[in-house]
């Protein structure tokens, strides 16, 4: 390992899911990226997209958030860009989103001018972009201060992404697997039914559940869902490329459908590429079990030009200490199959722990599949000491 030189892992992830390996990592010496979905139809961010013409910034946000806190940023740019405005009447919504455009907010009022004046132009920016009869309940500040930059900077999301990072004073990185604003995804059910929108694909049934996912694609119009240049040269400079967690037909297969994202992970051919099973099924992937999972991805994989190298190397699974289904919440734990034998013909080597949370039923311990991560990194990227 050159001197000086942190391992790098580039972490492509679903939102809530992660957060718990996000911020144990950001303990970790290494270099962390995160990769998020650009294809969020829900939510504040759908309003902001569909009025604006723009990339959808929720995930981006929340993930870099995340990296804030576990960075151990929590002063008051990064509380100002956490905040929400009211669920209330929709005046008084626009009453409280006043309070920080016009510098009123306490937040506001005791930050250093040049920093204040920078998100103050961000937040005029997305107010005299949305007009007055933008709906601003619920909004996030955050989503806000991002869509400013994004449009003050000609558009350039990378750039919004680096400013907001600055604000923040964030160190890791943060990027959207393609800059395209128009890319949609869509689902396929096994029945032939189609669904339209990753909001709605999150959000399934019971019935269309049951039937589950056959395909999903993406759109983006005549110019097709390109990978941000970003992205690609992140996965070039990895020593580890980790999958998950997060909503398998959401959040983690369809990074492979963007333009570009499988050849650059065949072109590194040093790296690491680590799977990292869910706790517990979801709406998405009722019924389906690691295995199944895994043989999906690897069809995508294959039929996206990645034959040329095996998909994983490795492949996070929960122990499952009982032999009976078990349920929390609404979901089954998601169990692993036939794992070693999918494993062996992918080429591919399970690594079998207790990597549930003791303290939140369903949910990953990040401190454990962290250092799991670590300890899997190739030998050029070997951990610098614990006091480096």
């Amino acid at each position: 390992m050159a001197e000086g030189r942190l391992p790098h892992i580039v972490l492509f992830s679903g939102g809530t899911a992660c957060r718990s390996t996000n911020l144990a990592l950001c303990s970790k010496p290494v270099r962390l990226t995160r990769i998020v979905p650009a294809w969020d139809s829900g939510g504040s961010s759908k309003v902001i997209r569909e009025s604006l013409g723009l990339l959808a910034v929720g995930d981006i946000r929340q993930a870099l958030i995340t990296m804030a806190y576990g960075e151990g940023r929590s002063g008051d740019v990064v509380k100002l860009c956490n905040a929400r405005l009211t669920t209330g009447a929709r005046e008084d919504a626009r009453t409280e989103f006043a309070l920080y455009a016009e510098g009123r907010h306490p937040l506001l009022e005791r930050m250093e001018p040049g920093l204040r004046g920078a998100i103050l132009n961000y937040l005029r920016t997305f107010q005299s972009a949305v007009g007055d009869d933008f709906d601003l309940r619920n909004g996030s500040i955050g989503n806000f201060i991002l869509t400013g930059a994004h449009l003050a900077h000609n558009r350039d999301i990378n750039t919004a992404i680096f400013v907001f990072r600055k604000l923040c004073d964030i160190t890791g990185h943060v990027w959207p697997s393609t800059v395209s604003p128009a890319v949609t995804l869509s689902a396929v059910l096994t029945d032939g039914r189609v669904i339209d929108g990753q909001h709605r694909v999150t959000a399934l049934t019971d019935e269309e559940g049951a039937a589950g996912i056959r395909e999903i694609s993406l759109s983006a119009g005549a110019d097709g869902a390109p990978a941000n240049d970003a992205v690609i040269e992140s996965i070039e400079s990895a020593d580890a490329i980790v999958f998950g967690p997060g909503s398998f037909f959401t959040s983690v297969l369809p990074h492979f459908l963007v333009d570009g994202i499988v050849a650059a992970i065949v072109r590194n051919v040093h790296a690491r590429r680590i799977f990292i099973g869910n706790i517990l099924q979801c709406r998405e992937t009722r019924g389906m079990d690691l295995a199944r999972m895994l043989d999906v991805a690897a069809r995508v994989w294959h039929a996206q030009g990645g034959s040329e190298m095996r998909l994983f190397t490795h492949v996070l699974a929960n122990r499952q200490l009982l032999p009976f289904e078990k349920s929390a919440g609404a979901f089954a734990y998601l169990g692993n199959g036939a794992l070693d034998e999918t494993c062996a013909r992918l080429g591919a080597e399970a690594v079998v722990g207790e990597f549930e949370d003791a303290w939140q039923r369903g949910q990953h311990d990040g401190s454990v599949v962290a250092d799991t991560l670590c300890a899997l990194l190739p030998v050029h990227a070997g951990m610098p000491p614990a006091s480096a």
